[in-house]
């Protein structure tokens, strides 16, 4: 359930951004993989099978789809910025020993999107990628490190190519007004890189957002716009991931929240309590309200003691504790208690959602991003 929501979440956000949503195939023949360089320069991450003897790499990033995608029509340099946006399930060979939990596998979900420009737009680009991470880091109150990695010893393309990609994202970063530091050779075999690494709850890094741009592989799959002069012209890629991972984002959420998740982001922002079994009825009537309202409910009518089915709750980690004794009831409504142990007294179920709704959508205030029920 937090995964779903973090993905409705987060493909609102992208359409409202202008990205355009894609998909592309999980295979894709070798010849592709060689003509892109991963062959070469990256295939020992990758896994491979054969199908009527044709060998196809099952994809480890999005970007190849994403540039057959836009390679599919002819695009003026009025339609640039193309924005293409995938949670895309990517596989990689990591070894045994390096496996942690959500935090490090060989199969994830990437929020990965390509962003195809013509050269002026580039900076523009790449400042707004920036600003989208400030978003979501903000939102969850995440402290972060920033760094510029440059070309590595196995890689493709021009110097030239790689100097003017290595001072856009410089001067991005330096624009945006972030400190960060510079990782030699560590950037992807096509482009340099910006790297955002997240602090989580007891200080260790862990790799989530990235920028890279692209001179190269644009090139090699002879990506295309006509110009305003009527010629052809050759797009600029930038490569980009904000939560990087979902499972690893998921996994430091989890860890840095120790389970008590926001709100709005709660798989069960509430749960009804009976104390009797004279209340059941009027319960489950409740829960049915509150469901239809938007709100993410469940009712505890289990024959127990009401102190026990609260400890529970609170465990749980379950935002809003919701109790209907005889007088609940009669009024109507509950008692409504939070995690923390607070209790705001008897609530109408109008009143509990509102209040409910009020809360989620609290940490979007500040920012660019807004939470909706809908």
């Amino acid at each position: 359930m937090v995964r779903t929501i973090l993905e409705d979440f987060w493909r609102r956000e992208h359409l409202k951004r202008g990205y355009e949503i894609v998909q592309g195939p999980q295979l894709l023949r070798v010849e592709t993989w060689q003509k892109s360089g991963h062959y070469d320069h990256y295939r020992e991450n990758m896994y491979f099978t054969k199908i009527e003897e044709d060998t196809y790499g099952v994809k480890p990033m999005n970007c190849i789809s994403h540039m057959l995608i836009y390679g599919n029509e002819l695009h003026s340099y009025r339609d640039l910025p193309q924005r293409y946006f995938e949670l895309g399930v990517v596989h990689r060979h990591e070894k045994s020993g390096v496996l942690h939990g959500l935090l490090r596998v060989r199969q994830f979900t990437q929020d990965d999107a390509h962003i195809l420009c013509a050269p002026e737009q580039l900076e523009g680009e790449i400042l707004e990628v920036i600003h989208l991470i400030r978003d979501l880091m903000n939102l969850f109150g995440f402290q972060y490190k920033v760094a510029v990695s440059t070309r590595p010893e196995s890689s493709i393309g021009t110097d030239e190519a790689w100097e003017l990609a290595t001072n856009a994202l410089t001067q991005a970063v330096e624009k945006a007004g972030l400190p960060y530091e510079i990782n030699a050779g560590d950037g992807a075999f096509y482009g340099p890189k910006i790297d955002v690494r997240l602090l989580d709850c007891i200080g260790r890094e862990w790799q989530c957002s990235t920028i890279q741009v692209d001179f190269t592989l644009p090139e090699r799959f002879d990506l295309t716009y006509v110009g305003q002069d009527g010629e052809r012209h050759r797009p600029v890629m930038v490569h980009r991931a904000i939560m990087g991972s979902l499972e690893r984002f998921i996994g430091i959420l989890v860890e840095n929240f120790a389970g008590a998740l926001p709100t709005w982001l709660a798989p069960e922002q509430a749960r009804l309590l009976t104390v009797t079994e004279a209340g059941d009825e009027a319960t489950l009537k409740m829960c049915d309200e509150l469901k239809a309202l938007g709100i993410r409910v469940t009712a505890d009518t289990r024959n127990e003691k009401l102190g026990f089915k609260v400890r529970e709750a609170q465990l749980a980690k379950v935002p809003y504790i919701l109790v209907v004794g005889e007088k609940e009831v009669q009024a109507g409504g509950a008692n409504v208690r939070l995690r923390n142990g607070d209790n705001l007294g008897l609530k109408s179920v109008a009143e509990i959602a509102a209040l409910i709704r009020a809360d989620a959508e609290e940490p979007f205030k500040q920012g660019g991003m807004r939470y909706s029920f809908a």
